[in-house]
């Protein structure tokens, strides 16, 4: 139903080099913000490509909402594109809130107003709040892969990954767990909903 757009360095001699590896140092040197603007426009173009009903997920740095005309990059994404606003998921890590809260909310506003989803990522690893579900009413809450990997091993896992899904149920937020490798996680996942 939906693909997330991860970027890789095509290094020329440590070949496909993941995001994890180069993320901060984008971050650290500004180049996040092109290297962003350019991921966003070329998922989205992807996107428009693939049949209706398949949406993509896009990640967003701090650094992103720091520029101050986020609404304006996507809003030009989208209409270059012809990707649909529904189709289109921005992805932001618990970070985004804990910085120039008002302005980031109000963007995150603005985004779901055009159509939209908003996914806080990798919920549960960073400075958790109740109150930024309850300041923000995300689409869809990512169970990060690290309570995944446990889940089969770890009853301190599969008791975070229910609590974190019971929690999302009640607030009509649907969650997604992310890295799924063995089919006996699915299973495990799949009984806690």
């Amino acid at each position: 139903t939906g693909v997330e757009a991860l970027v890789r360095w095509r290094h020329p001699e440590r070949g496909l080099v993941p995001p994890l590896e180069f993320i901060s140092l984008a971050e650290e040197t500004g180049l996040i913000a092109p290297l962003g603007e350019w991921v966003l426009r070329t998922a989205c173009a992807a996107a428009a490509t693939w049949p209706d009903h398949i949406s993509v997920s896009v990640n967003l740095s701090p650094v992103q909402f720091k520029k101050g005309n986020l609404v304006d990059t996507v809003t030009y994404a989208l209409v270059e594109s012809g990707l649909p606003p529904e189709r289109l998921n921005l992805e932001i890590t618990e970070s985004v809130l804990l910085e120039r809260t008002a302005e980031n909310l109000s963007t995150m506003h603005q985004l779901r107003e055009i159509g939209i989803g908003i996914v806080l990522d990798d919920f549960g690893i960073g400075f958790s709040s109740l109150l930024y579900i309850q300041q923000f009413p995300f689409d869809k809450i990512k169970i990060d892969r690290s309570f995944v990997r446990e889940i089969t091993g770890s009853e301190t896992s599969t008791a975070i990954v229910c609590a974190v899904n019971a929690l999302a149920s009640g607030l009509n937020i649907v969650t997604l767990a992310e890295g799924i490798e063995t089919k006996e996680q699915w299973e495990l996942l799949r009984l806690a909903g």
